[in-house]
């Protein structure tokens, strides 16, 4: 469901020094809305003259309540709403806007806002009278050829992935619906500034010697990039997945590789080169070569091919002569020799209008739940901390931008419940974070699985408001955000360690309840302590599962919600199959599946992966709550002995862990308890 509306308003003038022409216009939209909560998007358009610090005011009138915002500091008393600026946006320029955005709840209708007002002024509609003449309904840009100034000014960023960069006949090959206007534009609504537009153009070209671009493709590839520059994203475009399918091949075929680049880059250049600044060129995607001689002729074939498209996109005139050109180090890698060989070809270039980029998808075992990665332990934030650390010191710090074009956990492939849901959440808090700390621009990898290309609806409401949440601050957290009691046994209090990220802790709710300090919980320094009495009457009947929600908030940022459950240990059953079918019925009573195991009886690693015993969630195990199973892959049997014994452990979140047995022989599987 969403909610939209435009609704002009008139500026009330700052007191002084002079008086400002009023008008504007807001639209108000909810791109996302669940059972009992939503996201709203609020953008002022300044139709007057220049607006010194603004005051947002409205009523809601259905009864919803804020319960987070970004970009403005929103206060509520009742049903009446005050949204001011931070900082850094108090001043909204003649034909500018200004945007903030806010998580709300409600109960039986969401009615949208019926009128705003902007420092005390009601809506009417009427744009002002301006001292200022301006033709455009855009903020202005940074100083032209200020790269440091346009990277920071695309911060953040969303990807339109497996569209364009689909590798069969056309952008729906890999499942995607076609892209419209209307995608970019909800794209827009959710605060996002940039827009990287992966192409593969292999299977769009012809033969040599001219390796033509298909004139259709290129069209299409042109209206798209269109519509998101008249959506005032900076867009970026690149060469993508051709890195993988042919521009590898480049250490035996040099000449044929770099003739066919260099052909798609002179199309792509003279096809763009009147394109406004807002349009980026990245030169590769992820590039990585097969079959050379190792580091030093990679860095050397990388360099060729980013020198070469430097050269035909500056020679090409128009506005590419100066246009923000971005270049990836080898596999889009962070490590230390990698963001060294790209510093060496800059300084070669010498060109002030260009950005480095990287990619950053976490500490790998956590970031696909392999190895036993369940959590964002100390391991997976040093890792994430030491790679912004190392593009930082060696770019930043030397006046040269860098842009994370893509980012997010590879388990998302799968699908985003492969990271469980707290430690997820605690990745992108920090990652966003530090990002921004040390000036990173971020470009958010979306194939699909995130922002609905038709819903408009995100995927997962409580992951994109703690990435929004860390676009302009931090966010308490905790240790976990599962509080398991035993059906089987008394209930007793439970303690949990929070992290406050440099906030406070303000309190603890149910819903809208403010739950009791002392009495419900107790608060000891970083030791939240719920009590046997708060956890007797929140979990009634005792069902299996969770029973309840309450939601830790903070001084700023997002709550932190923390499910109570009731549990008791998981039953297995005996079961038989083949490799391409089993599964092992399960009795999860509530419980939740962490990870597993997998050992022979000599105590060796069994199945894939075989340097560790613990196996890759989603791949080669996976539960299913609502069927009752757990499902062992063809993957993971295709990696198993014949005829030897497997004992498989299963360690689930309440800490319960089960021992089970399973023995292919052939292309049959049994499976038992003993």
């Amino acid at each position: 469901m969403a909610v939209a509306g435009t609704i002009g308003l008139v500026v009330a003038a700052p007191a002084a020094p002079a008086a400002a022409a009023p008008g504007c216009k807001v639209d108000y939209t909810v791109p996302s809305q669940w059972s009992g909560g939503f996201t709203a998007n609020v953008a002022v358009t300044n139709l007057g003259d220049r607006v010194d610090g603004w005051r947002l005011t409205w009523t809601w009138p259905s009864g919803q309540q804020v319960t987070q915002a970004w970009n403005a500091t929103v206060t509520a008393d009742g049903s009446q709403v005050t949204a001011a600026n931070a900082g850094y946006n108090a001043v909204i320029a003649p034909n500018a806007t200004v945007s903030f955005g806010l998580n709300g709840s409600w109960s039986g209708t969401n009615t949208a806002p019926a009128s705003f007002a902007l420092n005390g002024v009601t809506c009417t509609g009427a744009p002002g009278t301006s001292t200022t003449t301006t033709t455009t309904t855009t903020t202005s840009g940074p100083p032209p050829g200020d790269a440091m100034a346009q990277v920071a000014a695309m911060q953040p960023g969303w990807n339109l992935g497996n569209s364009l960069d689909a590798t069969g006949a056309d952008e729906t090959s890999w499942g995607n619906p076609r892209i419209t206007e209307a995608l970019l534009d909800n794209v827009k609504a959710q605060g996002f500034k940039s827009i990287r537009i992966p192409v593969t153009w292999g299977q769009h070209q012809a033969a040599a010697p001219g390796y033509t671009i298909e004139a259709a493709y290129l069209a299409r590839v042109k209206e798209v990039v269109g519509w998101a520059l008249a959506d005032g994203f900076h867009v970026m475009i690149n060469i993508h997945h051709d890195s993988w399918q042919w521009i590898n091949t480049m250490p035996a075929d040099r000449t044929n590789v770099l003739n066919r680049y260099n052909a798609i880059w002179t199309q792509l250049a003279a096809a763009f080169k009147d394109s406004p600044a807002k349009l980026v060129f990245e030169s590769v995607n992820e590039p990585q070569f097969t079959g050379s001689s190792g580091d030093a002729q990679n860095a050397q074939l990388l360099h060729e091919l980013n020198a070469s498209f430097r050269d035909i996109v500056r020679r090409s005139g128009g506005g590419n002569a100066s246009r923000l050109l971005v270049l990836p180090t080898l596999h889009t890698s962070s490590d230390q020799a990698r963001l060294d060989e790209l510093a060496s070809s800059l300084t070669t270039f010498d060109d002030p209008n260009i950005a480095a980029t990287v990619h950053y998808y976490g500490y790998w075992p956590f970031s696909v739940n392999v190895a036993g990665g369940t959590h964002f332990d100390a391991t997976a934030q040093k890792d994430l901390t030491d790679s912004f650390d190392r593009v930082h010191n060696t770019f930043i710090a030397r006046g040269i931008p860098v842009i994370l074009g893509e980012y997010g956990l590879l388990g998302f492939d799968r699908h985003t419940g492969t990271v469980q849901q707290g430690e997820k959440l605690k990745f992108f808090e920090l990652f966003g974070h530090y990002a921004r700390t040390k000036k990173i621009t971020t470009m958010l990898w979306d194939n699909g699985q995130h922002f609905g290309r038709t819903s408009f609806q995100w995927s997962d409401p409580e992951l994109i408001a703690q990435i929004k949440s860390s676009w302009t601050t931090r966010s308490g957290t905790a240790s976990t955000d599962q509080v398991f009691s035993a059906k089987a046994s008394a209930i007793s209090a439970k303690t949990i360690t929070l992290n406050l990220n440099g906030t406070t802790f303000s309190g603890l709710r149910q819903g809208s309840t403010e739950l009791t300090r002392g009495t419900d919980y107790t608060v000891s320094g970083d030791q939240l302590t719920l009590s046997a009495a708060l956890l007797t009457r929140l979990s009634g009947s005792r069902a299996y599962g969770t029973n309840a929600t309450i939601t830790a908030h903070f001084s700023q940022g997002v709550p932190w919600r923390i499910n109570l459950i009731t549990y008791d240990v998981p039953v297995l059953q005996n079961a038989t199959g083949t490799t391409a079918a089993f599964s092992i019925p399960t009795s999860f009573r509530g419980d939740l599946l962490a990870t597993m195991e997998a050992k022979y009886d000599d105590g060796s690693n069994a199945g894939p992966h075989n340097w560790t015993s613990y196996k890759e969630f989603d791949r080669t195990f996976a539960p299913n709550y609502t069927a009752g199973t757990t499902t062992l892959t063809a993957d993971f049997f295709a990696e198993v002995n014949d005829n030897r014994r497997v004992t498989l452990t299963f360690h689930y979140w309440s800490g319960a862990k089960l021992t089970y047995f399973v023995t292919k022989s052939g292309s049959a599987v049994t499976g038992s308890t003993s």
